[in-house]
């Protein structure tokens, strides 16, 4: 008998269990990937419009089963969004870009608690917490769970409080913090403390400071790394189908209404779109954010001015410190091409 390769072995074993011909979710390209991971997606989508660019492209990806969608809140008064009912006009926002993808999910898009933590140490309660724990303690399912914050602590850092089991059951990924003094500067003018961690900074402190959970952070070098074009946006985005219409409008009023403080020249930092190319877009083979650097360290102790001190007993912690943004931004143009002809 002739002896075949370690990957046509596997070949022939996928095509006999149909791994190769697993059917897509709805709304998603491709009939030959299936999930191979768990998300509940966690962002201010009633806020800076990166996040609703985020949740389209993490909705158009094969690879991913996405469990929850939660909405969260920004700051007392915000100029993105002042009301007092924040977390229920990202639910809002994010209803929106689920009907422009003319998609039917059932993935249910749960409001998060409309306030910051109280503290460090007092979760606040809502269905959204409770999500997050009845999803990391399932037991029907090996998928892996990922946990992806774009903006506040807040839900997250209140389930691994309620819940401290969670936390080897799932890995967050989280969009926010400052500059490691030794890995970047600061931008000219930057904002202190850095803004996702100053939405909530008693939970930031609870997840650093108190828990044990795995940690992929994308601090603010990184994450303002991810820069589309308006070229790009006209282009690659508008044309296709109701969602890029939508897309394309949410961002060009979100121009109109800085232009007259700020000059934004003509780019946008969709600093929330790494969370799909951390999670969807993993290396086939040794799955893996492949194509992005990192570095591992002990986690900080975040003080309470939001700043990083030593701790040598930290457990270690992936800090990214460049992005693959072309991978990134090709998928999600090409993954609208396919759909929205």
């Amino acid at each position: 008998m002739k002896k075949i390769s370690t990957i046509a072995f596997i070949f022939l074993c996928l095509l006999s269990t149909g791994g190769f011909m697993a059917r897509a979710q709805p709304g998603q390209t491709g009939t030959l990937v299936a999930p191979r991971m768990r998300v509940i997606v966690d962002n201010d989508f009633g806020g800076d419009p990166d996040g609703l660019f985020q949740l389209a492209h993490l909705l158009l990806s094969p690879s991913v089963e996405t469990r929850a969608v939660i909405g969260s809140h920004l700051k007392p008064g915000e100029g993105w969004n002042g009301s007092k009912d924040q977390a229920l006009s990202a639910v809002k926002k994010a209803r929106e870009v689920i009907e422009a993808l003319e998609l039917k999910t059932g993935i249910p898009v749960i409001a998060g608690s409309n306030t910051a933590m109280l503290n460090d140490s007092t979760p606040v309660k809502s269905d959204a917490v409770d999500m997050i724990i009845k999803e990391a303690m399932r037991t029907d399912t090996k998928l892996p769970l990922y946990v992806l914050c774009g903006a506040s602590l807040t839900e997250i850092a209140s389930a691994l409080l309620t819940a401290p089991q969670i936390a080897n059951r799932l890995t967050l990924v989280w969009i926010g913090g400052p500059e490691y003094a030794d890995l970047a500067v600061p931008p000219p003018n930057y904002s202190n403390p850095e803004y996702n961690l100053n939405l909530d900074m008693g939970a930031a402190r609870a997840v650093f400071n108190r828990t044990a959970v795995p940690i992929w952070q994308v601090p603010r070098n990184a994450y303002r790394q991810a820069i589309l074009s308006y070229a790009q946006l006209l282009t690659k985005i508008k044309p296709r189908g109701n969602v890029g219409t939508y897309l394309t409008g949410v961002l060009e009023n979100t121009m109109k209404w800085l232009n007259p403080y700020v000059n934004i020249g003509e780019v946008y930092i969709l600093g929330d779109s790494p969370l799909v190319l951390l999670t969807a877009l993993q290396s086939s083979f040794e799955a893996d954010p492949s194509s992005s650097e990192y570095v591992t360290r002990p986690a900080p102790l975040i003080n309470a001015q939001g700043g990083y001190e030593y701790n040598h007993r930290g457990r270690s912690i992936r800090v990214y410190t460049r992005l693959d943004t072309s991978l990134l931004f090709e998928d999600f143009f090409a993954k609208l091409e396919l759909r929205y002809k």
